[in-house]
């Protein structure tokens, strides 16, 4: 294997989008809470299996990020793992700072709760 491409093994499970992304779920290592969803291509799964650091590629500006390299906000890989369909990744990392661009630890408490009604399970199920 080339030590600048994906594992073939690897790539093969993966089941892209048009664009040849992978939706990766990143989640905090000890506590499990969900603190992003980011993309990846090839390359950056490839950075990110290789380096112990998260790598995305940014949609919005059609270029590789290192979470943190700006911001401070690393995030180091602890365990990566792949769905049984091949599209998506859930990513456990150990988070430094924020995951969230606007300084919060989860994108999703910014975002809120939307109004759902909540399901219950009979106990016949």
């Amino acid at each position: 294997m080339n030590e600048h491409t994906l594992d073939p093994q690897v790539a093969s499970r993966l089941k892209r989008d048009a664009a040849g992304l992978v939706c990766a779920v990143i989640q905090d290592w000890q506590s499990g809470q969900v603190l992003m969803v980011g993309y990846m291509n090839d390359e950056a799964l490839r950075r990110t299996l290789s380096t112990g650091r998260v790598t995305f590629w940014s949609r919005s500006r059609s270029q590789y990020w290192r979470k943190g390299d700006t911001s401070g906000h690393a995030q180091y890989v602890k365990q990566v793992q792949i769905d049984c369909d091949g599209d998506a990744l859930l990513i456990q990392v150990d988070q430094v700072g924020a995951a969230c661009h606007t300084g919060r630890r989860s994108c999703f408490e910014v975002g809120g709760g939307l109004p759902a009604l909540v399901g219950e399970r009979s106990n016949s199920s």
